[in-house]
């Protein structure tokens, strides 16, 4: 099942409201049974079978948690534990998603979705409960539900055990956080719906072109697809979050207008922000950091980012694109550790900044969706062939689709949230823009169903990761 589907949205999503709002607060185990049982008929809509992995893997981690807690005091054993911990979630990983890569596709198994996420978030949990940042949970249910909740199952955002620890027990489920969650929500419906989708088509049509394709048609093709991730992935994001909120869960943020950035690093400090962090609390910082010398430190950023990479899919596309960013990350840092090249670089406007970097990123993204290496390389060549004119990539735009995909390439940087502080400054502007919001809310809403009219079936790019 899919947040954007009319079964979700008419059907499934209220249901889950009205029973969440039915059952009193002070009964949470009843609440969370209740979306745990929720959760599995989510995930086993399409695939009933994947679920009992799921539930393995669960049952799992949850012995594994107790184990670490019982054998306090007991470091070799405790590691040991750990050790097995990390051996029986790598290796469901490497069996499901990367066998038939080592194999040369002589073991393909279909890959369960959100097989990434779900073996992340309780690896998170185990390695947390062995550092002693949050204790073992004695209740399954609550570790069931923690991995299985439907809002960010599938893809992400990756919740950590210790954010949400507490909403496990209690958490409040108000009308303004209701509210706040349906905005949330319809943002990142419309965001999927209206915008990816449409130019998806866009960026389909172009990476379909075998030979002959014009430099500037290459170019529309490659922003068209760069706006259709990150529409597609923060709208799934948003969508996440505005359902926790009406839950009464809170997630933490998974971008932050990507696409303003001024460095690489920058970058991916607002892209998919919950697996950088995870990246760097859980392989970059055990590695060593940029604590051991300059050498270690460009090895670990490289080891991390050729693992980001992998970590999207088994193929050697995604290594290239880890390895690629970092280079410009290692590149990057070199110019900031060397005084005098970081003060000639920090004299450079921040628009030749973010001109370089969206470049790289824009580069970058066609390791990402071509289908293979060569694929990938023949893109780039038309890229930078500048054969052709502008005529032939408008021609790929019809009137609608311009208009979305302008006014996508215009909703990436911070509008809204630079016109909301300024309208709340003003005197009663918090009402009104509550008022706003709601009605914004709706539009969207409404809009996106018309969108969606005869196209029910629209996954979003990271269910294959």
């Amino acid at each position: 099942m899919i947040f954007s589907s009319t079964v979700f949205l008419f059907l499934f999503l209220p249901a889950v409201l009205i029973l969440n709002f039915i059952i009193p607060k002070k009964y949470i185990a009843a609440k969370n049974l209740m979306l745990l049982a929720a959760s599995l008929v989510f995930y086993s809509w399409g695939e009933p079978k994947n679920v009992l992995l799921m539930l393995g893997s669960i049952v799992a981690n949850y012995l594994f948690g107790i184990l670490l807690e019982k054998e306090e005091g007991r470091e070799a054993r405790r590691k040991l534990i750990l050790i097995v911990s990390l051996i029986f979630n790598l290796g469901l990983l490497f069996v499901f998603k990367y066998l038939g890569f080592f194999t040369g596709g002589r073991f393909e198994i279909a890959l369960p979705i959100g097989i990434s996420f779900f073996t992340f978030q309780i690896m998170s949990y185990t390695i947390d409960v062995y550092r002693r940042k949050a204790a073992a949970q004695r209740s399954i249910l609550k570790i069931a539900l923690y991995i299985s909740l439907f809002p960010q199952l599938i893809a992400g955002p990756i919740v950590r055990y210790v954010d949400v620890e507490k909403q496990l027990s209690s958490r409040e489920c108000t009308a303004a956080k209701t509210a706040k969650g349906i905005v949330r929500f319809s943002i990142g419906l419309a965001k999927k719906v209206v915008i990816s989708n449409t130019v998806s088509v866009i960026a389909d049509t172009v990476f379909a072109v075998d030979q002959g394709l014009y430099s500037f048609t290459a170019w529309v093709g490659i922003v068209c697809y760069a706006l259709q991730i990150y529409y597609d992935f923060s709208g799934y994001s948003d969508m996440a979050i505005g359902i926790g909120h009406m839950l009464g869960f809170d997630f933490l943020e998974n971008f932050n207008y990507p696409y303003v950035s001024s460095s690489v690093r920058e970058f991916w400090r607002r892209w998919h922000i919950s697996l950088s962090s995870w990246f760097r609390d859980y392989l970059y910082i055990p590695l060593g950091g940029n604590r051991r010398g300059a050498a270690r430190t460009y090895l670990n950023l490289l080891i991390v980012f050729i693992a980001t990479g992998f970590w999207h899919g088994a193929s050697f596309n995604f290594i290239v694109w880890g390895l690629y960013y970092g280079v410009f990350l290692i590149v990057e840092r070199i110019v900031q550790n060397r005084e005098k090249l970081n003060a000639f670089f920090s004299k450079i406007p921040k628009f030749i900044g973010w001109l370089y970097t969206m470049t790289v990123v824009l580069i970058g993204w066609v390791f990402f969706r071509a289908d293979d290496l060569p694929a990938a390389v023949s893109y780039l060549g038309a890229m930078f062939s500048f054969s052709g004119g502008v005529a032939n990539g408008m021609a790929q735009f019809s009137n609608l689709s311009f208009f979305i995909t302008a006014a996508a390439v215009l909703l990436s940087a911070p509008v809204f949230p630079f016109l909301r502080k300024k309208l709340c400054a003003m005197e009663a502007g918090q009402k009104v823009s509550f008022v706003l919001e709601g009605v914004l809310a709706l539009a969207l809403v409404f809009l996106s169903v018309i969108f969606l009219t005869g196209s029910d079936y629209n996954p979003f790019i990271y269910f294959r990761f």
